[in-house]
């Protein structure tokens, strides 16, 4: 594994496998995700399988691959959507799509992160699409990560925001008092994920792509030993997956007002 990331450093720094830009300080978070997205897409050859990612970062990525199909840069790609959303954005770029079952082996996928630790752990989900994120992530040889420099945390559930964890409805109460209690120590609070209902009708909780409810975990202190942390929260029964991506990523690509950093787990 590469040398720590520490969140709080800027591209100029020696770190490992870092590629520095000018200075992109008059640039909006928007932008920075643009240029990142862009980076990323660097490492996409022709004839490769490519999971697409999900989220306002990713979609500049399928945006710009689908800008050198077109120019006939890139040839013979195959992409495998993380979501219905990216699958349908895929679709009205003109992106040739598959799944898992036809192509089991993903060459590279491209994702953002809500958060990133310095040991390259994320935490990801918070739209709603962790699972099928996870399953195409997983299932690649490298997976690269791009994110704007306020996605940098210097632990998990650092940012105060959610550590997601896809549920089954059934008695969704249940888990999630016992996720909340799991994580008491860390002044945990966990809470159903609603979504308003259309013209502002009732809340009801928000379904996954898979049909299962979201329970949202907010940490006011660091959980520990992730490892052990995720198997404690896969053992219970009614728990689909998590958000966090332990050991997946193999490199981050971070656009800041300094620049933009390439690091590489490996490297």
């Amino acid at each position: 594994m590469g040398s720590a990331f520490d969140p709080l450093v800027t591209a100029t720094e020696d770190l490992a496998a870092v590629n520095s830009a000018p200075p992109l300080s008059n640039l909006t978070q928007e932008e920075l995700k643009k240029i990142a997205a862009y980076k990323a897409v660097e490492f996409v050859e022709s004839g490769m399988v490519i999971g697409l990612g999900t989220g306002s970062t990713a979609k500049h990525a399928v945006a710009r691959i689908s800008e050198l199909l077109r120019e006939g840069k890139l040839k013979d790609i195959i992409g495998i959507p993380t979501s219905t959303t990216t699958h349908e954005q895929a679709v009205s770029l003109g992106i040739p799509l598959s799944d898992l079952d036809s192509h089991p082996v993903v060459d590279l996928s491209i994702d953002g992160a809500d958060e990133v630790d310095p040991a390259l752990n994320l935490v990801k989900g918070r739209g709603g699409s962790l699972l099928r994120e996870k399953m195409i992530e997983g299932a690649s040889k490298k997976f690269v990560v791009i994110v704007d420099e306020s996605k940098l945390v210097k632990y998990v559930g650092g940012s105060g925001l959610a550590v997601p964890v896809e549920v089954v409805p059934f008695c969704c109460d249940f888990t999630r008092g016992k996720l909340e209690e799991l994580f008491r120590d860390s002044g945990c609070v966990a809470k159903l994920r609603m979504k308003i209902g259309s013209n502002g009708g009732e809340a009801a909780p928000a379904v996954t792509d898979n049909g299962n409810y979201v329970v949202d975990l907010y940490l006011e202190r660091d959980i520990g030993d992730l490892e052990v942390a995720s198997e404690a929260i896969l053992r219970f029964p009614g728990v689909v997956e998590h958000g966090m991506f332990l050991g997946m990523a193999t490199t981050l690509i971070v656009a800041g007002k300094f620049g933009v950093t390439v690091k590489d787990r490996f490297g």
